[in-house]
């Protein structure tokens, strides 16, 4: 029997029941291999058993590999009997003809199976070592020049450095997947890199954390407080910060939080800073009376280029005539209809006059209603309208209210793979006189900073949205920074005409935010507003998902799938989106195969979400599918994404999740027949007054809340605001100052 040369491969486990088996045998064909993520399919060849079926992140196997698989069986349902594998050895050929197999599977480039013969017939059991400590020696062999000496060497070197940057990285706790990724990152040299410094897998491999670095680099001996440890946990308290909303910290914030995390004397923390400057991986704003304000170099470019391009803008003339407000209003009155009230004319007349404007106001007090007038009088005049909205939910709401074709902003920006950037920039400028922008506080300051690069100067622009809702899940509070600047003209609308006086939903979600309890004890039969107390957080889940599996499906004849929403303000916890989504998948597509990703499973006609953004396939954060088909030899899911159908890639299904339930900062710019939110006082921490306003304005026909009066309570009376921490309201009055 062959003996094995390297140690157990521990492969992350995909289940945590059931003893373990043993299954040893040579590898006779790869039915399936993806090299993003290692994941293979292959037909094993025991010595005493019938050729099986064997599947799991098997990196860098081949055809010919003598392997010992340690897993477990399963039956799958349309392939029969397969051995799942949660670890492998790789065994080293002992015998002539073993070794000449080996060799001659195409595994080393350069030696196919004649010259492999060769290479065997001269040196004997000994091959293998001569080809891994002294592979010039090849060169005695008949036919075997240096080119051909260093394809095989190459082919060697990256054999091995697959195995052991495998064995390192999963030794250590990583994923298989994150392992592979480190490898097409560092090449052969992989294990080197990060023995030598542990912290550059959290800076340039996505899927390692500093946390995952971390605990790697302290297995490894490294100090507490060296320089890498220390300039690695700083910058991960900035980059968490992102996450967070920041656009930068405070210099005393930051080393603080960093000392906090790193355990470490906070007078060590300035010379890491300092470090992280050299490398030039922070940049350090100075402010007078302030702490220096550290960003992430493409936060600081983001803010200043909002800045700059915003104010140019406003100071450059646009293309046409000027516009007679007066006939104009009134022309759009005839035609429509419609009588405009005044502060409505005075936001049209700016949208028609002004550079730049923000027009901000809740639920039912006419933006749309301004937008349309700024299509249709502009259009009169022969100007180009162009319509966008951060998600295509909101671009596909603004396409219905306006019937003029709007886009996301990500689309309108025309991503292109190749250049892995926006082809819509500076030199390549987006073709309109007039921009419109719904859904702007979901605008994030990168995604602003690339959308006013492509806008070209004599274009207006003008921004929509609601101030009073939850700010960009992205870095940034773009339209609060845009009305607290005081640089553009604001108009506010406050005045509600959208079904005042028969919505609840509107006349509540304004309750809410002017700080009062929602009206709950109106007419049943006449309501579209609904709040059911349940101070247990299990009875008040159960009934939830009864309302939004059952009850509204049946009296309201909507789709629990397509027309229904659950929304909680987490994912943990009994009432959290993690498991609300468990329980409503059962509930809603029970039973049929699934593919597993991780804790997720994925069955035919579930609802999902895309929560990164992934230019390549054209599919953003925050966009809804529909699961319509699994390859699961490819481990692919066909998903439809409103009216276009998308192929997800194995190593792309990270980036999918179960959506049956969705956090509320994820509903943003999205709005439902029906929406149920929870809201219970497990979610103390998450309580405030924009969070459930935002809430409410995401159903068009039906809310419904369940959960306890006094988390409800609690969420209206705290109007306390997380102060996100941006300076582009101060850019860009000092940029206005500069070119007065």
């Amino acid at each position: 029997m062959e003996t094995a040369i390297c140690r157990t491969i521990p492969l992350m486990p995909k289940h945590q029941t059931g003893d373990r088996d043993v299954v040893v045998g040579r590898v006779a064909r790869i039915l399936f291999t993806n090299d993003e993520n290692g994941w293979c399919v292959l037909r094993l060849e025991p010595d005493d058993a019938p050729t099986l079926t064997a599947i799991g992140p098997l990196l860098g196997v081949r055809p010919g590999d003598e392997l010992r698989l340690s897993g477990r069986w399963i039956n799958h349902a349309k392939y029969g009997e397969q051995f799942e594998a949660e670890s492998y050895v790789q065994v080293a050929p002992s015998t002539l003809d073993g070794i000449r197999r080996f060799l001659g599977s195409g595994k080393v480039r350069g030696l196919g199976e004649k010259r492999a013969a060769q290479v065997v017939d001269a040196f004997g059991l000994e091959t293998l070592e001569i080809i891994e400590n002294d592979p010039d020696r090849l060169l005695e062999i008949r036919g075997i020049g240096q080119a051909t000496l260093d394809r095989i060497r190459e082919s060697w070197d990256q054999h091995r450095g697959i195995q052991q940057i495998m064995i390192f990285l999963t030794g250590h706790g990583v994923a298989p997947g994150v392992a592979v990724k480190a490898f097409r990152r560092y090449g052969p040299g992989a294990v080197d890199v990060v023995r030598s410094n542990p912290y550059r897998l959290a800076e340039e491999v996505f899927g390692v954390g500093f946390l995952t670095a971390d605990r790697i680099a302290r297995q490894l001996g490294v100090p507490a407080d060296a320089p890498e440890r220390l300039e690695a946990g700083a910058l991960h308290t900035l980059n968490e910060a992102s996450v967070q909303g920041h656009v930068f910290l405070p210099e005393d914030q930051l080393l603080s939080a960093a000392a906090t995390l790193l355990e470490a004397d906070p007078e060590s923390l300035p010379s890491a800073l300092a470090g992280l400057v050299a490398r030039q991986l922070v940049i350090v704003h100075p402010r007078t009376d302030e702490p220096p304000a550290i960003y992430i170099p493409r936060l600081e470019r983001a803010e200043a280029t909002v800045a700059l391009d915003l104010t140019e803008l406003v100071g450059t003339p646009s293309r046409g005539k000027p516009i007679i407000i007066s006939t104009a209003v009134a022309w759009y009155q005839g035609q429509t209809n419609i009588r405009l009230a005044p502060r409505q004319l005075e936001a049209l007349a700016a949208a028609l006059n002004e550079k730049a404007v923000v027009i901000t106001g809740g639920p039912g007090t006419g933006k749309t209603t301004l937008i349309r007038g700024v299509v249709q009088i502009l259009g009169r005049k022969d100007l180009q309208v162009v319509l966008a909205a951060p998600t295509g939910r909101a671009a596909k709401r603004l396409t219905e209210a306006t019937g003029l074709q709007a886009r996301t902003i990500h689309r309108l920006l025309e991503f292109t793979p190749m250049t892995r950037a926006f082809s819509r920039n500076r030199e390549n400028p987006i073709e309109a006189d007039c921009l419109v922008i719904d859904e702007i506080s979901m605008l994030d300051i990168e995604l602003a900073a690339a959308l006013l690069e492509a806008v070209p100067p004599n274009c207006r622009i003008v921004f929509v949205g609601d101030a009073d809702q939850l700010p960009s899940v992205g870095p940034g509070n773009v339209l609060a920074d845009l009305i607290t600047s005081g640089t553009l003209p604001v108009i506010r609308l406050d005045r509600v005409f959208r079904q005042a006086e028969r919505s609840h939903i509107i006349d509540n979600a304004h309750r809410v935010n002017s700080g009062e309890m929602p009206l709950t004890d109106s007419n049943p039969d006449e309501s579209d507003f609904f709040f059911v107390a349940r101070d247990d957080a299990e009875e008040a889940a159960e009934l939830a998902i009864d309302f939004a599996a059952r009850r509204i499906p049946e009296r309201f004849g909507l789709d629990p799938v397509a027309d229904i929403q659950v929304l909680s303000p987490m994912h943990r916890g009994v009432l959290g989106v993690t498991r609300l989504n468990e329980r409503l998948q059962a509930q809603l597509n029970p039973g049929g195969r699934e593919l597993a990703v991780g804790w997720r499973r994925f069955r035919v006609g579930d609802k999902v979400m895309q929560v990164r953004n992934n230019y390549e396939l054209d599919v953003f954060n925050g966009d809804l599918g529909q699961v319509q088909g699994i390859d699961f030899k490819e481990r692919e899911l066909a998903v439809r994404f409103d009216d276009r159908l998308v192929v997800i890639p194995p190593d792309n299904l990270e980036d999918i999740v179960p959506a049956y339930a969705c956090t509320i900062h994820k509903s943003q710019g999205s709005e439902y027949p029906a929406v149920v939110i929870v809201l219970h006082h497990q979610h103390h921490i998450m309580l405030q007054r924009n969070l459930l306003y935002t809430a409410i304005t995401r159903g068009r026909r039906l809310v419904v809340i369940v959960g306890s009066k006094r988390a409800l309570g609690r969420a209206v009376n705290n109007a306390t605001v997380r102060t996100r921490h941006t300076l582009l309201a101060e850019r860009l009055r000092e940029v206005a100052r500069s070119m007065a």
